[in-house]
């Protein structure tokens, strides 16, 4: 008896849908086909001992299972749940007149109860697309995928459930989850919040800038300025994730097999800090079985660099193109798969090895050039890729001994939205711009060209430090998104906004802008001759 069970294997943060045909003849051989490695061709003693402690018979015939399409490599244990469910409707141990409408995916331990599977998320996604109407997975991974609706999601703990659904006998019932009603609970919460920040407020300022426009910074100060404090705090004056979003920060964290037992959308950004012993594949993604880095898993978040110069030359220097192109490609000999990396860099540093080069009371015991041979750990471009380079100077005492609260990041936060809802109307008809950060060169003509004073101070300050065109461009962007915080939240005598979001995005740049951008550019590689010698 031939059957067929739909289940899913994952290829970068999406699935591809599997067909395992499973043919039942008189004889005593098993065998599995279709590009199986070691992990899938075990799943034959997995399965036996699990129908064993089931209670159920494993079919003694001559037994073929196909992985379809044979020409991919199939990985992982994912296939153990729909092979067994396979041997038995071949073996008419129950009878399923719908199995077609099922997708499938577990991995099987030796005492029969069903172990959790990366990539859960997509999987239920491409059984919606396939048409499909239920789904079954493990019970760990039940929550994750029923955030997709119109399709049934069966979460299981053991086989004996996965018979009870497919016969009709079980009690197991779809999972449904209320997404809106998360979104509603947790997307405002925070763990830290920027009232409790004392002092610093042009370097608060410099993060309102960088999180209006997703614009990426680096800090440079001394021990204790508060350089990582404020970096923790940052995801909480981000604009809320959109539904799209964090589905597709979802699928990389299910696919990473990052996700908590239990976990549904993330509800909020993704904030990842790796350790500066991070190796490159960690960072951007790959390795053997392709898997996303840390970039990815930042994806419409932030990807904290602690001790920037720190890390590895090589791993700073594989950054440059992720930065630029918010995607990451791992090719190999067969196929080649797409991350996006689509996140906010924010790194920090000191400005020496000792950490206090410059600073107004402690000195610096670092050799001569040591400072210089320290600040070239960043190379000219990688550091041209960063919009906004800002000097953090210690908090004085006065005000570390303020008790009364900064301003709040809920504060923040809605000048930050209001600055995003200016750029969402100007970029509405192109494609893959969201931001003031994702501006190419037309867009840059077209929105963020100053006046004539306004370029006659750039050029000036352009000449005299040497910046690269690429300069050019990041302080346009950021002078385009001081404008639109500007703009977004000026208002009338009656206290409305004095622009609309649709009025706001057509209004010029001003020289004030450019002024400001310019002096968000201070680390750039021609001035660290005069700023740190």
């Amino acid at each position: 008896m031939l059957t067929k069970v739909y289940t899913a294997a994952i290829q970068g943060i999406d699935a591809f849908p599997v067909t395992i045909e499973t043919l039942v003849e008189n004889g005593t051989h098993f065998n599995i086909v279709g590009m199986a490695d070691t992990a899938v061709k075990e799943s034959q003693l997995r399965i036996r001992s699990a129908m064993q402690s089931c209670g159920l018979q494993f079919p003694h015939y001559r037994t073929t299972i196909n992985l379809a399409p044979a020409d991919v490599k199939k990985e992982g244990a994912s296939y153990d749940l729909p092979i067994a469910v396979g041997l038995m409707s071949a073996g008419e141990m129950f009878r399923c007149d719908d199995l077609n409408e099922y997708m499938i995916t577990g991995e099987l331990s030796l005492d029969g109860s069903v172990l959790p599977v990366r990539g859960a998320l997509p999987m239920a996604v491409k059984a919606r697309e396939m048409g499909l109407k239920k789904l079954i997975v493990p019970e760990a991974n039940v929550t994750e995928a029923a955030v997709v609706n119109r399709l049934e999601v069966y979460g299981v703990r053991n086989l004996s459930e996965v018979v009870g659904i497919l016969a009709g006998t079980g009690e197991v019932r779809p999972v449904s989850v209320n997404t809106r009603e998360l979104f509603a609970t947790d997307a405002g919460r925070f763990d830290f919040d920027f009232s409790e920040v004392k002092g610093q407020e042009s370097v608060k300022r410099a993060f309102e800038v960088a999180c209006a426009g997703a614009h990426n910074i680096l800090m440079i100060g001394p021990p204790g300025a508060g350089k990582s404090m404020m970096a923790k705090r940052l995801p909480s004056i981000l604009p809320p994730l959109g539904m799209a979003e964090a589905l597709e920060t979802t699928k990389i964290h299910s696919v990473a097999g990052k996700l908590t037992r239990g976990s549904m959308l993330m509800p909020r950004r993704p904030f990842r800090t790796p350790h500066h012993t991070v190796s490159p594949v960690a960072l951007v993604g790959g390795g053997a079985s392709p898997m996303p880095g840390e970039i990815s898993l930042a994806h419409n978040g932030v990807l904290f660099l602690d001790e920037f110069p720190e890390f590895p030359r090589q791993v700073l220097e594989v950054m440059r193109q992720p930065i630029e192109d918010r995607v990451i490609t791992v090719s190999r000999a067969k196929y080649t798969v797409d991350y996006p990396a689509s996140c906010m860099l924010v790194a920090s540093m000191n400005p020496c090895p000792c950490g206090y080069y410059g600073h107004p009371t402690k000195r610096c015991t670092c050799a001569p050039g040591q400072v210089s041979r320290y600040m070239n750990r960043i190379s000219g471009p990688l550091l041209d890729r960063i919009d906004l380079q800002i000097e953090i100077e210690p908090v004085e005492f006065d005000a570390m001994a303020d008790r009364s609260p900064g301003e709040c990041s809920a504060s923040i936060r809605e000048r930050v939205v209001a600055a995003r809802a200016v750029q969402q109307a100007r970029y509405r008809n192109e494609a893959g711009i969201h931001s003031n950060a994702q501006m190419n060169s037309r867009l840059l003509h077209s929105y963020a060209w100053p006046d004539e004073t306004g370029m006659k101070k750039l050029k000036e300050r352009m000449t005299r430090l040497n910046m690269s065109a690429r300069a050019f461009d990041r302080i346009l962007r950021v002078a385009r998104t001081i404008a639109d915080l500007d703009y977004a939240t000026r208002r009338s005598a009656d206290g409305s906004p004095a622009h609309t979001p649709e009025e706001a995005a057509q209004l010029p740049v001003l020289t004030a802008h450019i002024a400001e951008a310019i002096g968000y550019r201070s680390l750039d590689r021609a001035a660290y001759g005069q700023t740190f010698q």
